[in-house]
């Protein structure tokens, strides 16, 4: 569940990885819910605007993985009220997707968990009673899941990749104190160090650098608001992970390869049919730019965007 009005750059992060990172969703719920979907399970987004009833407009983070539903609430802050919104959240999905079984309506809860961004919290489980006339209790109870309490050692171990953006919301309350402090400075940047190593190792060795660009560079945006008033620790961590984009890598290098790739279609197509060489210029301007990408080259992606001679040679050295 999104709050449109209340947008914040931690939504803004949650919703990015959610939207564009999907792969990243997949172990998080196999820990939350006790699933074992493999890395590669398709995860299909399913969002809705829905009205609260105090004509608040929320848009929903729905997610289906093979024949469940799931929806992943994302919090900074504490929230007394929290488990009434997950629930009329939750009822107004089971209504949507009732079934009719031999006369009778059912309705199916979506599988739903709080995402605490701060705080190690005192309860694992957020609940409430729901009497029936006839006085049956029925028991409403969802996980409650707080990052803090993960280490960056169990982060790894369970592939919880999608934690990694808001790590650094563990050191906001400190972050004066480590700015003045070099020792402790020199033990967070070298916390950092083996985050963007183990990330490293984890993604773009294993063929994933498109990956590991754009979720280094989320890593760096949270931490350019965490410690937006603490310049040293700031240009640290920046300096760190590789610096400060607020555009996605591969959504900026993506845009300027097809742009590039339209006007070369253009010049190679005249023969061929110009839409046809549209096409075929842009996919091996996207090929190209994966293949550097992938080979660490990012600085030739640049060149390849300014010169026509630049990209020829490039497409020989690759055989595109």
């Amino acid at each position: 569940m999104y709050q449109m009005a209340n947008n914040t750059i931690f939504d803004n992060v949650f919703r990015t990885m959610l939207e564009k990172m999907p792969e990243l969703v997949v172990p998080l719920i196999n820990e939350v819910f006790g699933t074992n979907y493999p890395a590669d399970i398709a995860v299909e987004q399913q969002r809705n605007e829905h009205q609260t009833k105090n004509g608040e407009k929320i848009t929903d983070s729905r997610l289906k993985i093979a024949d469940k539903i799931y929806h992943i609430e994302c919090q900074s802050i504490g929230d007394a009220e929290m488990v009434i919104r997950m629930i009329e959240y939750d009822f107004a999905v089971s209504l949507e997707t009732k079934q009719i079984e031999n006369g009778r309506y059912k309705i199916y809860f979506p599988h739903s968990c709080v995402l605490y961004l701060r705080g190690k919290g005192r309860k694992d489980t957020l609940g409430m009673d729901i009497i029936m006339p006839d006085g049956r209790v029925i028991k409403y109870e969802l996980p409650a899941i707080y990052i803090e309490r993960y280490t960056q050692d169990v982060i790894f171990q369970k592939k919880l990749l999608f934690f990694l953006p808001f790590y650094v919301m563990r050191y906001e309350e400190s972050a004066h104190t480590i700015g003045e402090n070099t020792e402790k400075l020199q033990e967070l940047l070298s916390e950092y160090e083996d985050i963007r190593v183990n990330l490293e190792k984890e993604l773009s060795m294993a063929g994933r650098s498109e990956l590991y660009t754009d979720l280094n560079r989320l890593i760096v945006r949270i931490s350019d608001y965490i410690f937006r008033k603490e310049e040293k620790i700031r240009k640290g961590v920046d300096e760190v992970m590789g610096g400060k984009v607020l555009q996605l890598e591969s959504e900026r290098l993506f845009e300027l390869g097809e742009a590039r790739g339209k006007i070369i279609g253009k010049a190679e197509g005249k023969a061929e049919g110009k839409a046809e060489g549209e096409a075929i210029g842009e996919t091996r301007m996207r090929m190209l730019i994966n293949r550097l990408i992938a080979d660490g080259r990012m600085d030739e992606i640049g060149k390849i965007i300014d010169s026509a001679e630049a990209c020829r040679k490039l497409y020989k050295e690759y055989g595109l």
